[in-house]
């Protein structure tokens, strides 16, 4: 699992490449982090690279998603596969977040 984050129009986008599994979850958690304590972007998570998510990547995308949305700002999910968009109309994350297409 690899992270990668920009700042690109007014956003930071946080690119996700490979498995984000249980073991990739810590090290995506911390990556995560200049999110929560961003101010004054809007956030973009790219899924274009991701594979899998598991619970524990759900429940960082989660956390994002609840920081951001404290401060006044929108989390929007980009570029997520069929397998990982089915994961999210099942668990109801597809109506939490702003899916781009």
């Amino acid at each position: 699992m690899n992270t990668t984050l920009k700042e690109e129009n007014n956003y930071y986008v946080m690119y996700f490449d490979g498995r984000l599994d249980t073991a990739a979850a810590p090290e995506a958690d911390k990556a995560t982090l200049p999110l929560l304590e961003s101010e004054g972007h809007d956030i973009i998570l790219d899924c274009s690279k991701l594979e899998y998510i598991s619970s524990s990547g759900l429940r960082i995308f989660l956390n994002v998603l609840k920081n951001v949305k404290g401060k006044g700002h929108q989390v929007f999910i980009r570029g997520i596969n069929e397998s990982i968009q089915k994961v999210f109309k099942m668990t109801g994350f597809y109506n939490l977040f702003k899916v781009m297409e």
